[in-house]
């Protein structure tokens, strides 16, 4: 890692949380923040597995207060440690279904040995210094630190929102001339040695009535039946007679380690 850039464990550094979160939650459309999982769940996790929430951050503070201010947060990421065989039959459905596992087997005294990292996201100003790839590797060396022997991610492919009409399984193989996959962000993963293991089928599934969905991507749904939305890697499935929609999102499981 840059010797300017340091991992901060984000519940350690509370006068880092606004910045953060002003920084992070640009990269994720609105209506990623809305996933009953992520509500149920999200707020177990903080509290059971603090240490797996890093901020990557420039600069030099004194922790809390004044000193801080030299810091700038650069990259966040965030991983929930759980049981796993190693076969693709036993991994969860995706990210909901990992998020849930996370807390029920901590729950039931159930020994972790697998990282899922669940997000990492870099500032959008930043992309080109390589900070993704910092960032997952000190989730990966949190997670060999700690024990767990694997690291497997529910990776959201970000080009796959220009084709949301493209399966994932489809999608999962299209590759450049050099044999790396087309997009950025399976080739960030590949690149520091993970492989994919297979799709992750209803990774994030996401209800929500027509109104909330209308404010959610700032569009009109004035009929039923699919929808493109700005952000989203599948077809938006519209009922107006029952006020529903739901959105199930399919990601690709690849495996670090």
């Amino acid at each position: 890692m840059d010797s300017e850039l340091s991992a901060v464990v984000f519940a350690e550094r509370p006068d880092l949380h606004e910045a953060s979160r002003t920084v992070l939650h640009q990269v994720w459309p609105e209506f990623i923040f809305h996933d009953a999982a992520s509500e149920r769940c999200v707020p177990l996790a903080e509290r059971y597995f603090p240490e797996f929430d890093l901020l990557l951050v420039e600069g030099e503070g004194e922790g809390l207060g004044e000193g801080a201010g030299n810091e700038r947060v650069l990259a966040g990421g965030w991983g929930v440690p759980v049981r796993w065989d190693g076969s693709y039959e036993d991994l969860p459905a995706g990210y909901d279904g990992a998020l849930a596992r996370s807390v029920a087997q901590h729950e039931d005294g159930v020994a972790p040995d697998t990282l899922v990292v669940m997000a990492a996201a870099v500032d959008p100003a930043l992309r080109a210094r390589g900070l993704a790839g910092a960032l997952l590797t000190a989730l990966r060396e949190k997670a060999l630190a700690a024990g767990l022997s694997r690291v497997v991610v529910p990776v959201r492919p970000t080009l796959k929102a220009r084709y949301p009409l493209t399966p994932m399984a489809e999608f999962a193989g299209w590759t450049r001339e050099d044999g790396l996959h087309l997009d950025p962000w399976v080739r960030t993963h590949q690149r520091l040695g993970a492989r994919v293991l297979g799709v992750a089928e209803d990774s994030m599934v996401i209800e929500g009535t027509v109104a909330e969905w209308e404010k959610w991507t700032g569009m009109a749904l004035p009929g039923s039946g699919g929808y493109v939305v700005p952000g989203a890697l599948d077809v938006l499935k519209v009922d107006r007679a029952a006020d529903r929609a739901v959105y199930r999102e399919a990601n690709l499981w690849m495996r670090h380690v």
